[in-house]
């Protein structure tokens, strides 16, 4: 397989999910709670099973780890890792900030990322050592010349644990934190990307949740690692930093403060 039909086959991907989703979306659909009490709907079981279908017709010998539906062939070097609706609480209050998620990876760490919104039909693609594109056309993020600039985003203070929560706050006090934006899950991920947002900061994410998002925020001018600044990748324990301007990687780390 080539990059260039690994990305064919992710916008595939993103394209079977969407239709899917779309027709769920502010309408009635079943909902239930999983074990962690977050919601899932019928919508993401049906979109990442579409997404399973295509992967296993396309690319039989790829292992696939989906958020609903578990690891298939795990052993292998080549792993497609699928988040049918990353946003699932927005998706359900009929914002459409949700995003889908669709990620390749090899031997654990991210090749190929895509954060599509099905809705407004926004899709940012990244892959290894191409310019991320957003609809099309190459996505830059911006420059930011200090972290009292910084336009700071997080999906919502109730996924920090108390502990990282602090250090979450001890970093937003030297941002600009009248601008800090509650909310968006992926979504502001590609935001950062396009150049609107400069900092994302989020902890307890898993795999599903950050593997699309580093080629995608890489292939931008951006940077993205862990709390220590080390690279994200499939042994990455969820905490995240996403960042537009790498200039300002040494002074987020130290506003967070931490020394895990």
């Amino acid at each position: 397989m080539t990059l260039e039909s690994d990305i064919a086959l992710a916008i595939r991907l993103a394209d079977a999910a969407g239709a899917v989703i779309r027709p769920h979306f502010r309408a009635g659909f079943a909902h239930e709670a999983k074990g962690d009490d977050s919601p899932v709907t019928e919508a993401d079981r049906a979109a990442e099973a579409a997404m399973r279908r295509l992967l296993d017709a396309e690319a039989p010998r790829d292992g696939i780890i989906g958020e609903e539906y578990g690891a298939e062939r795990p052993d292998a070097a080549r792993q497609w890792v699928l988040d049918p609706i990353d946003g699932t609480v927005s998706f359900m209050a009929g914002r459409p900030i949700f995003g889908t998620l669709i990620a390749l990876l090899q031997d654990g760490w991210p090749v190929l990322g895509i954060i599509d919104q099905p809705i407004a039909r926004e899709r940012w693609v990244g892959a290894t050592g191409q310019a991320t594109l957003f609809n099309g056309r190459p996505a830059a993020t911006r420059a930011c010349r200090s972290l009292a600039d910084a336009a700071l985003a997080t999906t919502g203070p109730q996924y920090f644990s108390d502990h990282d929560g602090e250090h979450f706050m001890a970093l937003a006090a030297k941002t600009a934190h009248k601008r800090m934006l509650f909310g968006g899950d992926c979504y502001n991920y590609g935001l950062l990307a396009s150049g609107h947002i400069d900092l994302v900061v989020e902890a307890g994410l898993k795999l599903h949740d950050f593997a699309a998002l580093v080629p995608v925020v890489e292939g931008a001018g951006g940077t993205m690692c862990d709390w220590n600044g080390d690279p994200l990748n499939a042994d990455s324990d969820g905490h995240v930093i996403a960042l537009g301007d790498p200039a300002r990687l040494e002074d987020v780390i130290e506003g967070l403060a931490c020394h895990h």
